[in-house]
């Protein structure tokens, strides 16, 4: 039976949308394993403007029937001072019901992020994007260092999850390192999913 695994994230520059849809190809690289793309809407300093119910361009905006229906979750953001950036939070902030109900206990996570420097916070971004997923009972999925890439990159990538150094807005290629462990971390979600489906 396919499962859908949730590749859920917030973009501004266009950085993480693209890591998102890497990590996404690689969840389906997986045998029946579908890669659902979803983002957040931004949060706005005065809270009476309301944002349109689908965005202008991107992945539709998530909904707390997405988390329901999916068998594992990718969760992506940028960097922001070291944390994951205002409007992933506030999104979280918001599923206390389905914490409650135990909604995402024992599916498995992974997170993945995008920083402008190579000292931007990057690993510290992915271990608050945890956090979260700890308290909802999730299974955490990281990059072993059997991943070779992950030993040779000099840009982005971490055990803790894929990442993308974005230094230069004129060049914002992603090295093969990054691309091929953002692949490696959605086909890694898939399998751990796979191999937990009816355990939870």
């Amino acid at each position: 039976m396919p499962q859908d695994i949730l590749v859920l994230y917030y973009s501004r520059t266009g950085h993480t949308a693209q890591l998102a849809r890497l990590v996404a190809r690689g969840v389906e690289e997986v045998a029946d394993s579908r890669a659902r793309l979803r983002q957040v809407p931004p949060v706005a300093p005065v809270t009476e403007t309301a944002q349109p119910p689908e965005p202008g361009a991107g992945a539709p905006y998530v909904t707390h029937e997405d988390l329901a229906a999916c068998a594992g979750l990718a969760l992506g953001s940028p960097t922001r001072f070291g944390n994951m950036a205002a409007p992933l939070k506030h999104f979280l902030d918001g599923t206390g019901s389905q914490w409650a109900s135990g909604t995402l206990v024992g599916k498995p996570a992974a997170v993945f992020t995008s920083t402008s420097t190579l000292h931007g916070g990057q690993e510290s971004t992915l271990l608050s994007m945890m956090l979260p997923l700890f308290h909802h009972g999730m299974v955490l999925v990281g990059l072993p260092f059997t991943e070779a890439a992950l030993s040779a990159t000099r840009t982005g990538g971490t055990p803790y999850g894929a990442s993308h150094l974005a230094s230069d807005p004129d060049h914002p290629e992603f090295s093969e390192h990054e691309r091929t462990l953002a692949r490696a971390l959605g086909r890694r979600l898939a399998q751990v999913a796979r191999a937990l489906e009816g355990q939870a």
